[in-house]
């Protein structure tokens, strides 16, 4: 199971460390085969929200193969507009047992046309840009995240961590997900 995370100059720390920490503490306590990764549009450093220097494992071009791939949210507003990141998306969302996003990540997989006609949610600060942006999109509040098909939206931020540990229930065990919320001292919010 190859699960990649998508990050980008001024990506929001959270939305791709909670998932992170979330999806590797599976792969210690049971989830053997799972290997998670930050692939980023080239592969060299770059600074995420608050200045955090964060290195790439992957770029575009040469991660592996992905069961999984997690849109992260953040100063997003260069990645819709980047034609090559969104048809990467695409060619990922062709292949992958699920794509999801955190917080407005979810910006990132409507420019590619991922979440027409389908239920999404976003950061509360967003949603109605979002709306605005994407018509066919179906904006729901008041959730941490959906699931609307093969694809899951996260509310803002820290919702990211509850909607990973429901990608580990679905894809390993509940049993799995419950010990991982607990080993890392986590309330699960589903």
């Amino acid at each position: 199971m190859n699960i990649g995370i998508y990050v980008y100059e001024h990506a929001e720390v959270l939305d791709f460390a909670g998932p992170f920490e979330v999806f590797s503490t599976a792969k210690r306590l049971g989830a053997d085969s799972w290997q998670v990764g930050l692939i980023a549009e080239q592969y060299s450093p770059l600074l995420a929200r608050g200045g955090l220097r964060v290195v790439p494992d992957y770029h575009l071009a040469n991660h592996p193969t992905l069961d999984v791939l997690l849109v992260v949210g953040g100063v997003h507003y260069e990645q819709v507009t980047n034609s090559s990141v969104i048809d990467w998306v695409k060619q990922q969302d062709a292949i992958t047992q699920c794509t999801a996003s955190v917080c407005t990540g979810a910006f990132i997989l409507a420019e590619a046309g991922l979440l027409d006609g389908r239920k999404v949610i976003t950061h509360w600060e967003d949603m109605d840009d979002l709306s605005r942006a994407y018509p066919p999109l179906s904006v729901v509040s008041g959730k941490r995240w959906v699931r609307d098909g093969k694809y899951l939206t996260s509310a803002g931020i820290s919702a990211g961590i509850d909607m990973s540990l429901q990608l580990v229930a679905d894809l390993h065990s509940e049993d799995l997900a419950q010990r991982v919320a607990k080993q890392m001292d986590y309330h699960w919010q589903r």
